[in-house]
């Protein structure tokens, strides 16, 4: 089963974090997202305009809620830097690859929103 497709599990602590190895695993399965000191796995996106990102942000906030895992979003003009980890343990779980994964899907979705537009509009 893909990431995407797999649901966030609440940590409620008492759990080690992700291994090197365990990470290493999971590092392929998500698109470009940087593992920061074994601890966060940390994503830019790009977008062309403040209101484009800011959409992508609230669709990530819509994920966040669902799955009852939260990210540190950060907004910029054209940009949303993205920021997982487990806080309960201070690392990483599987949980948020499985997040990263999910806004992967979300910004693949945003990028195809955005080129159907263009091409109504040509």
């Amino acid at each position: 089963m893909r990431l995407a497709e797999k649901t966030c599990v609440p940590c409620r602590g008492g759990v080690p974090p992700l291994n090197a190895d365990q990470i290493g695993q999971l590092t392929p399965q998500v698109n470009n997202w940087s593992v920061v000191n074994g601890h966060h796995i940390e994503k830019e996106f790009k977008f062309s305009d403040f209101k484009t990102a800011l959409d992508f942000v609230n669709r990530v906030g819509g994920i966040a809620e669902e799955q009852g895992h939260h990210p540190d979003i950060f907004l910029a003009w054209g940009k949303a830097q993205v920021k997982i980890w487990t806080h309960k343990i201070n690392g990483l779980t599987e949980s948020d690859f499985i997040l990263a994964a999910k806004i992967d899907r979300a910004f693949e979705r945003t990028e195809t929103e955005l080129e159907n537009t263009e091409t109504r509009r040509q």
